[in-house]
């Protein structure tokens, strides 16, 4: 999925929430509510999340702010390698160049783990041919400049049944999701679709058409699964084919439509005690944050370790 070499510095320092052993995940407490501004920016996928528990932390602190930007993964690191943010939005690990240009602006910073992520691929539940299909099937119906517009065409064996696609619309954090892990480039799509910022109109419509295929978010799908029919997916290099759930998910095995996203905090802004919080309301809310975000929550040796990662930047704080 993109350029997502995880190596030398970055690889090191972007899993610095993952690499501590395992301890008791108890809540961390907040004490009097806090005050000030927090900024962030970055990936439109992770951004909804970020922006849920913006919502939250505001209402438990009606005297702090936190601003959340979507200008992309790549976006959001350039202005924080920059010092123009706190917290960047990340759907995959910080690369190499990366790290390298915010270690020479002076700017370090922690990694968190905060949720994980899945799409689901549907179908009518009249559909009785698929019920798996491969990256590259997937890739030859969504690529830009597409043709393919009947099951036929998808794969030898299949009907002739008219194909009607319904997505998620440009604006959308899935869209550039999605794109990115089928046909390997962010934004990279055929246009002739039915594009839509409301899943709703996703379930309607492939609801409503025998030879309809759809995606969105696992969560949606949980939602309306006795409307539909999901699809497992093989993602190559023997994994054979997985269908979502919570277990593929967290454990990483529904590829390449599921990954663990990302917050990251610059040092000197964690300093600040209404940053620190924000992160603390996180880890202490985390489920119901990712329930309302539509996301999978983190397993909870993924919660206890990024709990481990607050608690030890707090203490280097009190130094």
């Amino acid at each position: 999925m993109g350029n997502m070499k995880r190596t030398g510095l970055a690889f090191a320092c972007a899993l610095l929430a993952v690499t501590f052993a395992a301890v008791a995940g108890a809540r961390i407490d907040q004490g009097k509510p806090l005050t000030g501004s927090v900024t962030a920016d970055g990936s439109s996928t992770v951004g909804p999340y970020t922006t849920a528990a913006a919502e939250g932390f505001g209402k438990r602190n009606p005297g702090a702010r936190v601003t959340v930007g979507v200008s992309g993964t790549g976006g959001g690191f350039e202005r924080f390698c920059r010092n123009e943010t706190d917290l960047s939005n990340a759907s995959r690990p910080m690369k190499d160049s990366e790290a390298i240009k915010c270690r020479d602006a002076g700017v370090k910073w922690l990694a968190f783990t905060v949720a994980n992520d899945g799409l689901s691929v549907v179908v009518n539940k009249s559909n009785t041919w698929a019920t798996c299909l491969t990256v590259a099937e997937l890739k030859k119906v969504w690529e830009p400049g597409s043709k393919v517009d009947n099951w036929s065409q998808v794969r030898d064996g299949f009907p002739n049944v008219p194909l009607k696609l319904f997505g998620a619309g440009t604006d959308s954090g899935t869209f550039d999701y999605f794109t990115e892990a089928i046909n390997g480039k962010a934004r990279a799509s055929r246009s002739d679709y039915l594009a839509t910022e409301d899943d709703n109109v996703v379930v309607t419509g492939v609801q409503g058409e025998r030879g309809a295929l759809g995606y969105f978010g696992f969560s949606y799908y949980e939602e309306n699964k006795d409307k539909l029919k999901v699809l497992g997916i093989d993602g190559g290099k023997g994994g054979g084919c997985v269908t979502p759930s919570i277990a593929t998910v967290q454990a990483n095995k529904y590829k390449p439509l599921s990954r663990p996203l990302f917050i990251y905090a610059k040092r000197d802004s964690f300093r600040r005690p209404v940053v620190a919080g924000f992160f603390g309301y996180i880890f202490n809310n985390e489920k119901a944050i990712a329930k309302q975000a539509g996301f999978i929550a983190l397993t909870d040796r993924q919660l206890k370790k990024a709990r481990y990662t607050y608690r030890v930047a707090l203490k280097a704080n009190s130094k």
